[in-house]
């Protein structure tokens, strides 16, 4: 069953079903609600329900503030309307998806493993694989309450192949159950594409993309669509990856199935362990990666456009010296909060 849901002060409305949050099903419509992790973390789809019933799927989600709570807001990537209602938003009409989200059935075909503890995982849907290089893909676990966010680690392609570089996290429910149960063979649910940090290929600078842990898959994307663009030919594009320990860096199996059109690519990799460095002969860069960025780069930084993923306290530390310390502009920087 369907709910009508108007956003107050404007001509907008969509309908909302329970199987889609208001987010969602605003996107799948052409509202655009403003958001970037659509998984409860970043906050940026905070809203006020004017009138009507929503369902509120986490309430103690990280976005919402005890502030956010006194005054009645909610986050639009986990409420469900239970009945019509009004909602008080901030639209971003210039922000429309170029490619709204959708669901789909995808069968896993299988994986590779990457490090001890990361690997890319494959799938194929019967529709193409149509989304921007650095999006993301909500996927449904059997089992696992929510839907986790993944990013796509390959190209859009007409055949409907999905693939994701995924680290296994120890406590996390949802990367166990992919690194244990899932077989080939399974079908889960896929709904995509979300996210704002994709490739702007139209942008003629140089491209600097920076990752950490598993944030390397919508990196990957977005260097392996530039280095088949001819868009990119006589560009310079570097990637800038860090790891803890040497048997973390895994771009050079990654890279070496790249042949840039005319594109160059540059790779730097860093390891922040010193000790493992010793341990293990490390003969490169032994800091974190974005003091990796500011080494090779210095001066120049405002020049760049920039694409980043990583753990949280990476990005916010590449933000810093981005925004803070070399005053790049914010229009030259790309990247999607996750928590």
């Amino acid at each position: 069953m369907g709910y009508k849901i108007t956003v107050d002060g404007s001509d907008n409305e969509f309908s909302c079903d329970d199987r889609d949050t208001l987010l969602r099903a605003a996107l799948r419509q052409g509202v655009t609600i403003p958001y970037e992790c659509n998984s409860g973390g970043c906050g940026s789809c905070k809203f006020e329900l004017v009138s009507g019933e929503v369902e509120d799927l986490w309430p103690d989600a990280p976005a919402l503030t005890p502030r956010d709570k006194r005054k009645g807001k909610k986050l639009a990537c986990q409420c469900r309307p239970v009945s019509d209602a009004v909602i008080k938003v901030r639209l971003e009409d210039h922000a429309a998806p170029e490619i709204r989200p959708n669901r789909f059935k995808v069968r896993y075909l299988g994986r590779r493993d990457l490090t001890a503890d990361m690997a890319e995982f494959r799938f194929q849907s019967d529709a193409p694989a149509r989304f921007l290089p650095g999006q993301f893909a909500m996927l449904s676990l059997p089992g696992i309450q929510g839907d986790r966010a993944y990013s796509m680690s390959n190209i859009p392609n007409e055949a409907g192949y999905w693939q994701f570089i995924i680290k296994r996290m120890p406590e996390g429910n949802a990367s166990t159950w992919l690194f244990s149960e899932l077989k080939e063979g399974d079908v889960l649910e896929l709904d995509a594409p979300y996210g704002q940090a994709y490739l702007r290929p139209e942008i003629e600078r140089d491209v600097v993309c920076i990752a950490g842990g598993s944030g390397l898959s919508p990196v990957m994307s977005i260097v392996r669509a530039a280095t088949g663009d001819s868009r990119f030919a006589d560009r310079k594009i570097y990637l800038f990856y860090g790891g803890r320990t040497p048997g973390d860096i895994c771009t050079p199996e990654l890279l070496s199935e790249i042949e840039p059109l005319d594109a160059q690519l540059i790779c730097e990799t860093a390891i922040s362990d010193a000790d493992a460095a010793t341990r293990e002969s490390w003969e490169g860069p032994c800091c974190f990666v974005h003091e990796l960025v500011e080494q090779t780069l210095g001066d120049r930084m405002p020049e760049f456009e920039y694409y980043f993923c990583g753990p949280a306290p990476m990005t916010e530390a590449v933000q810093r010296m981005l925004m803070i310390e070399h005053k790049v502009p914010f229009e030259q920087i790309h990247f999607d909060r996750f928590f």
